[in-house]
């Protein structure tokens, strides 16, 4: 057992991440998983992913692809500003390495599974995988990299998750397998600490506004979202997701 913290995008605020993650990190039971884009927008690329570089080989820092990493990894580029070459060039070595990862399951303490990967898993997306049935096995899959459900808009990097990751499991009679914790997009905006879905997803969510965290329950399970949406400078405040005594089971 350990404490695994889930830290949503970085953006490339290299300050944000030094500030509030890495002194979490440096205890020896604390696993770390970062949910992808590291990179864009922020100030400092760069740093961001040098600081994730020293913590990659200790095997407690998981490291999950992000639409603004796969750009330079097979997927379709989109980002005005591209990234250094060394930046690039260490993205395409850690994806080499499997150092970069597209999921992870974890179980928290009491027993719940949940699936991490960057933008959340649609239930169209779960079928062609198979329709797994634990969020252990749904991870492996993901992790052999399937193309090109990998790249789609409706994919694991790329699915709203107001528009397309929610409403695909709440106009279905199909239950979530399994609860999910997801970055990329949000169904608030933290700044106005206003709404941005319909209305029934508004009703079954709750949110922390000081953490940056969202909770939208459906039937057989829940959707975190972790993305403090840092803009070009970073969240005045934030929290990484804390889940004590849980397990990384993939």
């Amino acid at each position: 057992m350990a404490r695994i913290v889930i830290v949503g995008d970085v953006g490339g605020c290299a300050e944000q991440l030094e500030r509030v993650v890495l002194p979490l990190a440096d205890d020896p039971d604390t696993v770390v998983v970062q949910v992808g884009d590291l990179v864009d927008r922020g100030p400092d690329s760069s740093a961001v992913l040098r600081l994730v570089e020293e913590w990659l080989p200790t095997g407690r820092w998981i490291q999950l692809l992000g639409n603004h990493e796969a750009q330079y990894l097979g997927g379709r580029r989109f980002w005005p500003q591209e990234l250094a070459v060394d930046d690039a060039a260490r993205l395409n070595s850690w994806w080499l390495r499997e150092w970069l990862r597209v999921a992870a399951a974890v179980r928290t303490a009491d027993g719940e599974e949940l699936l991490l990967c960057h933008a959340g898993l649609t239930l169209d997306t779960w079928r062609e995988l198979g329709a797994p049935v634990t969020a252990a096995t749904a991870a492996g899959l993901l992790n052999t990299r399937p193309e090109p459900l990998l790249w789609g808009y409706d994919g694991p990097l790329w699915a709203e998750a107001g528009s397309r990751l929610y409403p695909s499991w709440f106009d279905d009679i199909e239950a979530l397998p399994f609860s999910q914790v997801h970055g990329h997009s949000s169904v608030v905006d933290f700044t106005t600490e206003g709404y941005v879905c319909e209305e029934r997803i508004r009703a079954r969510t709750t949110v922390d506004w000081a953490a940056r965290h969202t909770v939208t329950r459906v039937s057989g399970g829940r959707f975190v979202g972790v993305d403090p949406k840092h803009g070009t400078s970073g969240a005045p405040r934030w929290a990484p997701l804390v889940l004590p005594d849980a397990e990384l089971i993939v």
